[in-house]
C-alpha cells in the first residue's frame, strides 16, 4: 500500500496533484517518465485506444481492472483510476472497490450516472437519485481493506439539473464518507472558481477535458482544487501522431528518415527496461552452452 499512502500523504502536504490520463502502461510510463507525481488511468482512453470503442458503458469492470493492473505494475507513482458508475448498485460497488484495491490503484472515481454510462463530456447524460447515489459511496467506503484506498464521488447532474443540485450533491456525497469531490463539466470559468467557494471542506478534483475551459495550474491552486486530470492529452497526441506518419507514408510513399526511427528504437528499448533483462540473461545463461 506504498503508493496509497503516498498519494494520501500528497494531498494531506498540500502538494498539488497533476496527473495526466494514461490508456496504456506504455503511455503510464512515459507520464512518469516526464515528471508528474501521479497518472490518471482513463475510462475513455482505455475503451478508445484498447477496444475501438467510444465511451458510452461498453467495457465491464474487469476488463477495466486489467487495464489498471497493467499500468500499476509499470509505474511507481500513485495512480488514480476511473471506476465508471462502479458497475451496478451498492452490492457490484463493493467488488469494484475490492479489485481496484487489489490491483494497487491509489484512488478510483464513481458516478452518478445511470448505467449505461457516457462520457462526462458527452451530451444526454442522465443520472440516478441521490439517495441511490449515497448507498453506493457508502458500499464504496465499507468495502475498503485500507483508508488509505481513496474514494472520489463524481456527480454528473450540472449537465442534467444546473448548478445548484451539483453543488448540493456534492455536500452531501462529502458527508456520506467520500474523500474528495469531483463536479464534472463545469462548463465556465466562474462555475469554476465558485466550486472550491462552495465546496470548502474537501479535497475537490477537476477534469480539464473538452467542456471545461483551459485554466492555469497556478489558478487551480489558487481557486482552491487539489486535483486536475488531463484524460485525453496521450490519447489525442498519439492520434494526431499517427494520422501525420500515415499521411507522409501515403502521400510520399515512405516513412520518415530510417536513421531517426533507428534512434528512436534504440531510445524506447533502454526506455523499456531491455539492459536490465540482457543483464538478467547473462547472469542465468548456462555456463555449458
Amino acid at each position: 500500500m506504498k503508493q496509497n499512502q503516498r498519494l494520501k500523504n500528497l494531498l494531506e502536504k498540500g502538494v498539488f496533484i497533476q496527473a495526466p490520463g494514461a490508456y496504456n502502461a506504455l503511455t503510464a510510463k512515459i507520464i512518469e517518465d516526464q515528471g508528474f507525481n501521479t497518472i490518471y488511468i482513463t475510462g475513455y482512453g482505455t475503451s478508445a485506444a484498447n477496444f475501438g470503442l467510444p465511451d458510452i458503458g461498453l467495457l465491464t469492470m474487469t476488463e477495466m481492472v486489467d487495464n489498471a493492473k497493467r499500468i500499476v505494475d509499470a509505474v511507481e507513482v500513485p495512480v488514480i483510476a476511473d471506476a465508471d458508475t462502479g458497475y451496478g448498485n451498492a452490492i457490484n460497488i463493493t467488488r469494484t472497490v475490492q479489485e481496484y484495491e487489489k490491483a494497487g490503484v491509489n484512488a478510483i472515481h464513481i458516478e452518478d450516472q445511470t448505467w449505461p454510462k457516457r462520457c462526462g463530456h458527452m451530451m444526454g447524460k442522465q443520472v440516478i437519485s441521490q439517495e441511490e447515489m449515497i448507498t453506493k459511496i457508502r458500499a464504496a467506503v465499507d468495502a475498503r481493506k485500507n483508508s488509505d484506498f481513496l474514494i472520489i464521488a463524481r456527480t454528473d447532474t450540472l449537465a442534467t439539473d444546473g448548478f445548484k443540485e451539483a453543488i448540493n450533491r456534492g455536500k452531501e456525497y462529502h458527508k456520506q464518507g467520500a474523500d474528495i469531490i469531483f463536479i464534472e463539466a463545469p462548463r465556465t470559468i466562474n462555475q469554476i472558481k465558485k466550486i472550491p467557494q462552495l465546496l470548502d471542506d474537501t479535497y475537490l478534483l477537476i477534469n480539464m477535458s473538452p467542456r471545461t475551459p483551459r485554466v492555469s495550474i497556478e489558478d487551480l491552486k489558487n481557486f482552491g482544487y487539489s486535483i486536475a486530470i488531463y484524460p485525453g492529452i496521450c490519447l489525442a497526441a498519439s492520434i494526431l501522431a499517427c494520422i501525420e506518419d500515415l499521411r507522409l507514408l501515403k502521400n510520399e510513399g515512405t516513412q520518415r528518415d530510417f536513421s531517426d526511427i533507428i534512434q528512436s528504437f534504440s531510445q524506447l528499448n533502454q526506455f523499456l527496461g531491455l539492459k536490465y533483462y540482457l543483464d538478467l540473461e547473462k547472469k542465468y545463461k548456462n555456463t555449458n552452452e
